[in-house]
């Protein structure tokens, strides 16, 4: 964490303190401090090895696996939504894949179907 961050979650902290800022606000603020860090690393994560890329077009899926529809005697009871959006690196993780996509398709001149 810098000095700029350690600054600015005291100043969260004291203003939570004296009644000027929720608590909530304050939870939500230390969260993105601390995960911002983790998100510009998967963004600046550069892909150098068609087997780095392959493995990360397999281990991230296309598609959200979680999203489903609860049917009782026919009728929809439940919809459980894509777990995927409460991710807080699923942009991040989404990007890295495309990235590995497309250095497969343009250095590597594989097709990519398979992954899709």
């Amino acid at each position: 964490m810098s000095v700029l961050q350690i600054n600015a979650l005291s100043a969260s902290i004291m203003s939570v303190l004296s009644g000027k800022r929720s608590l909530k606000k304050a939870k939500s603020q230390l969260a993105s401090m601390l995960l911002q860090p983790l998100r510009q690393r998967l963004e600046s994560f550069d892909i150098q090895s068609p087997k780095v890329a392959k493995f990360i077009a397999k281990s991230i899926p296309a598609q959200c696996p979680f999203e489903r529809d609860i049917v009782l005697f026919g009728c929809k009871v439940a919809h459980i939504p894509p777990m995927c959006k409460l991710n807080p690196f699923y942009e991040q993780l989404v990007s890295l894949r495309f990235r590995a996509l497309c250095y497969l398709a343009d250095r590597c001149g594989e097709d990519i179907q398979a992954y899709c």
